[in-house]
């Protein structure tokens, strides 16, 4: 991997990292599901009119748009809007990755080295840490959970992309937007009612719903739009579990920004918790990675059979029919054989 690309996937990782900090702003003026529907509306409109449709089921499309849509970002924006700092969110959705895997288990029968499941349940103590530190109060317990549950979301939404098969990313991240509107509007409606989402888009223009809208605007267009087709830019140009690792910078950047930003501080068992996250996934993911490369070079060491040639009938061999001699006397007098080994060596007979 080239330093351009390491650039392009750190930066990535930057991008998302701050886009939590941006769906904090925007939570600030709108409520969380109805931002759902906003995010992926602005999202879905453009792809309906110009970008053709992935050649995968439909099924895999609705799958895709229902874990990574729907279930991972209306857990979040809860989590988020009912007390879930932005740095901690960033954390607590790495939880994917374990979840993924044991998706990937229990569901598709997949394989896991024993190593990469250590890995595994490294990351998974982790969170029970954090988890633990966030059982002071049932407040601060709940956008913990609603968070995991979100993350939870994200590993569906993997599985059917694994399964979908695409080989056009990019469309299918696109088309998979065209999922979420409808049903998350309509749960907006019926949660949080016509009063509440009407009075967000009437004070938009207001201090607080300025940078509410300009936090939707860069999770629209720079984490999803740029940082999205970056990334799957890099990974169709570089070995997955090369640019994969890189994504733990996110929960770094993430916490490393809501502190400066916002304040946010974490006690020092989150502190810990969350190094052990961090550690987990990013040894997880290189070991997946390691047992992918060898599985690639032990399958390209199989040579292809070859084929059998039928000879053509009616023409000599030259090698089958050369008379066979089978008695000493038949080989002609000064021939050497190699009939009888003396001390390891072969000895000829002259006759």
């Amino acid at each position: 991997m080239s330093v351009k690309h390491c650039l392009l996937a750190a930066s990535v990782a930057v991008m998302w990292g701050l886009n939590f900090l941006a769906i904090d702003l925007s939570l600030e003026q709108f409520p969380p599901f109805f931002l759902v529907a906003l995010r992926f509306a602005l999202l879905a409109i453009p792809t309906l009119l110009f970008v053709p449709m992935p050649k995968v089921r439909f099924r895999w499309i609705l799958g895709y748009g229902l874990g990574f849509g729907i279930l991972q970002f209306a857990f979040l924006y809860w989590g988020m809007a009912a007390g879930m700092p932005a740095g901690l969110a960033s954390l607590v959705l790495q939880a994917s990755g374990p979840f993924t895997v044991f998706l990937g288990m229990t569901v598709l029968r997949e394989r896991v080295r024993p190593s990469q499941m250590a890995f595994l349940l490294v990351a998974m103590a982790g969170l029970g840490v954090v988890g633990w530190q966030r059982f002071d109060s049932s407040a601060s317990l709940l956008p913990f959970l609603l968070t995991l549950a979100g993350a939870f979301g994200w590993a569906i939404g993997n599985i059917c992309n694994r399964q979908a098969h695409s080989t056009e990313p990019v469309k299918l991240t696109m088309w998979m937007s065209v999922v979420p509107p409808v049903p998350m509007l309509i749960v907006a409606l019926l949660v949080e009612g016509p009063d509440r989402i009407g009075q967000s888009l009437t004070t938009v223009t207001t201090p607080t719903g300025l940078l509410g809208l300009a936090g939707l605007i860069y999770t629209v267009v720079i984490a999803t739009v740029i940082g999205s087709g970056v990334w799957s830019w890099l990974m169709a140009r570089n070995p997955a579990g090369v640019v994969a690792p890189f994504s733990m910078l996110v929960p770094i950047v993430g916490m490393s920004a809501a502190w400066l930003v916002f304040g946010e501080t974490v006690s020092l068992g989150e502190l810990c918790g969350a190094g052990l996250v961090i550690v987990g996934v990013l040894g997880a993911g290189l070991k997946a990675a390691k047992g992918a490369r060898i599985a690639g070079a032990l399958a390209e060491a199989v040579p292809e059979p070859v084929p059998d040639v039928p000879e053509p009938a009616g023409e000599p061999n030259p090698v089958s029919d050369v008379p066979a001699l089978t008695r000493e006397e038949d080989v002609p007098a000064g021939t050497a054989t190699g009939s009888h080994l003396d001390d390891g060596r072969v000895r000829g007979n002259a006759r």
